[in-house]
């Protein structure tokens, strides 16, 4: 019991709470948005938030594995990958952003402020993706979409978790991380991440 509360009510409440400021962060982009939210939650509700993304998209990963234009592919694969690697390629991602920000850029955040700003745009956005992105062509095209607003959210996200807002620092902070974050899966797990 958690102050009277089960563990599932807190688990709900919390997500309840993650659902409503992500909706506000992806209708209201901003950093003065993005800070409104940067301390209302750490990395426990930022990865947790995150586990449900890949839970969702695990189960649909295997499920679309079904379909004959992905014969080719294991379901047992597509949901292992999804449910294990979504976490994972978070924590690193948004452990890079933190250091490639303070580390180069003065950035003055906290991990915990990183991981959760960016669970709060990452997950519905992956949701999303998970829903339309199995969709022959139509998928092509949300995926393309997902991306670019991925783009977007980090952008601001960076800004107000690290506080870093001097001219190209933000975008610089951003592509440093999904470099490194790309060559350290395909070092730490080759070919067997493939399916991303």
């Amino acid at each position: 019991m958690l102050g009277g509360m089960t563990l599932t009510d807190h688990i709900r409440r919390s997500v309840g709470d993650e659902m409503q400021q992500s909706l506000a962060v992806l209708t209201r982009p901003s950093v003065r948005t993005f800070e409104l939210f940067e301390r209302k939650g750490g990395v426990n509700e930022a990865l947790m938030y995150v586990l449900l993304a890949s839970i969702v998209s695990a189960a649909v990963a295997g499920l679309m594995a079904f379909m004959p234009w992905h014969a080719d592919i294991s379901p047992w694969v597509q949901f292992v990958n999804r449910l294990v690697g979504i976490p994972i390629q978070f924590a690193i991602f948004t452990g890079v952003v933190y250091w490639v920000g303070k580390q180069f850029f003065g950035g003055t955040g906290r991990y915990a402020e990183v991981a959760y700003t960016f669970a709060l745009f990452f997950v519905p956005l992956s949701l999303l993706s998970s829903a339309l992105g199995w969709i022959p062509v139509l998928g092509f095209f949300v995926s393309l979409l997902i991306s670019l607003a991925l783009i977007y959210y980090g952008y601001l996200a960076v800004q107000s978790s690290m506080n870093i807002r001097q001219g190209a620092n933000p975008a610089i902070t951003l592509l440093v991380a999904a470099l490194v974050t790309t060559a350290l899966n395909f070092l730490v797990f080759g070919n067997w991440w493939q399916g991303f």
